[in-house]
């Protein structure tokens, strides 16, 4: 089955950080004269160049743009263009112009090209835009002839299921994945005899020996051992999986329908951070805010963590960092990520036509989809075999991937259901009842996503 067949890649896919460029010349090649000759066409009158000339006007160009957050090094010019020219070298009839997008300004910025009708033909997402926000808004082009029988049959079932809408429409084709974690400073927690209540092999904890650690860290005199960072979205997922895992609650039903954050086990769960010593609600700082302080050793913890972000901040860590599961009283639900193409229909079937062609050859290609995840730092969506080999680090990290858990981010009202969760956690640290913030935020949402 092909859910067991995730489990499988996991514990084999040991990354090696790769930039894929290839560096082959994408543009057509210019005639070049033969030692001697006259350089005119028998016969023509015609000279080589002007029938060269001639042959690169005849060929119809197709221009699109592709604009991609930063995932991974498909962020980095460098590795995109050499990207760009393994497809230019096989498609030279086809030109693309990238757009680089950031997590603070990009969702700005494409929502103006919306309005104004420049929207790129490209997007590399995830689900949560793609499918949940544009799609939901009848923007993009429907995938589902990329979504061949064979494309089913190797992708995991999870990543299908989360890049299709509720009515059963592609709006993604699918590159990689990943699952979301925390970090803990393993010299702190060291120094603080905490290690004893986690398993690091497996990287995984209970809720009770999470308590405990916690408490032995701040009575060794780290007083800000963790936040529960709530000043915007950004790295909510954090959030999120923590407050879902500590008493195995949900955030939406199965069928993706309605947000049941209101639960009893994550009631439980809100109110055991806000009674913790040593784990503070903070609005002022989002996850990108936490992991700067987590490098920086102010706090011993990071619920906003994955393998890029050890990757992109090694030269600022100055301590051992132990990735860990969240902390679980059965087996850990990680959220995860998936990345992949979305088109938006801009009504010009033959950019349409050239879109699709460029995601096929980035996603499925033998060779280039091997290049392709490699850029992302994550995992692939289908079995491409062992391409990760020789990576320590990415192995470290490989054994939480069996740990991701339902991919809920495509649920309608997700946009404002970000922004009810992460203002209910400034409630709860400004003195509302916990489990009255939890009804208004589920009020909140459901309304959305009744929309």
């Amino acid at each position: 089955m092909k859910k067991r067949k995730v489990m499988a890649l996991a514990l084999s896919c040991l990354m090696v950080l790769s930039v894929a460029a290839c560096g082959k010349d994408g543009n057509p090649a210019n005639s070049n004269q033969v030692p001697g000759s006259t350089g005119t066409d028998a016969g023509t009158g015609s000279s080589s160049q002007e029938v060269s000339q001639a042959e690169e006007e005849s060929t119809e160009v197709t221009d699109i743009t592709l604009w991609t957050y930063p995932i991974g090094n498909w962020g980095d010019s460098a590795t995109v263009d050499g990207l760009i020219a393994s497809f230019n070298a096989v498609h030279p009839e086809i030109r693309v112009t990238v757009e680089y997008l950031d997590y603070t300004n990009g969702d700005d910025q494409v929502n103006t090209a919306i309005e104004g009708k420049q929207a790129p033909d490209i997007v590399l997402e995830g689900p949560e835009r793609l499918v949940a926000n544009w799609g939901a808004k009848g923007l993009m082009v429907d995938l589902g002839d990329l979504w061949t029988d064979e494309a089913k049959a190797a992708i995991y079932d999870s990543v299908e299921n989360a890049c299709q809408s509720n009515e059963g429409v592609f709006y993604e084709y699918p590159l990689c994945m990943t699952a979301h974690t925390m970090a803990v400073n393993r010299d702190v927690f060291e120094a603080a005899g905490a290690l004893q209540y986690l398993d690091e092999a497996n990287g995984t904890w209970t809720t009770e020996n999470f308590i405990k650690a916690v408490q032995a860290v701040y009575d060794n005199g780290q007083a800000n051992v963790g936040a529960v960072y709530c000043n915007g979205q950004g790295g909510d997922q954090g959030t999120r999986a923590l407050v879902n895992n500590l008493y195995g609650g949900t955030f939406t039903n199965p069928e993706h329908t309605e947000y049941t954050a209101n639960s009893e086990e994550n009631i439980k769960a809100l109110q055991l951070l806000l009674d913790m010593d040593g784990i503070n609600y903070d609005a002022s700082i989002v996850g990108g805010d936490e992991i700067n302080m987590f490098c920086n050793g102010t706090l011993a913890m990071a619920f906003c963590w994955n393998v890029s972000q050890e990757k992109n901040n090694l030269d600022k860590i100055g301590f051992d960092v132990l990735p860990m599961a969240f902390p679980s009283n059965g087996d850990p639900k990680l959220c995860g990520g998936i990345w992949g193409f979305g088109i938006f229909n801009n009504g010009d079937e033959a950019k349409i036509a050239a879109a699709k062609t460029f995601i096929d050859f980035m996603a499925n290609d033998p060779t280039q989809a091997v290049e392709s995840v490699k850029a992302s730092n994550y995992w692939p969506v289908k079995d491409l075999g062992n391409i990760y080999e020789g990576d320590e680090l990415m192995t470290e990290y490989a054994k939480f991937v069996p740990y991701m858990g339902d991919y809920y981010q495509v649920v309608g009202g997700w946009a404002e259901a970000r922004t009810a969760w992460w203002n209910m956690l400034q409630q709860i640290g400004a003195g509302t009842e916990v489990k009255t913030a939890v009804e208004e935020f589920v009020t909140a949402a459901n309304q959305a996503a009744a929309k």
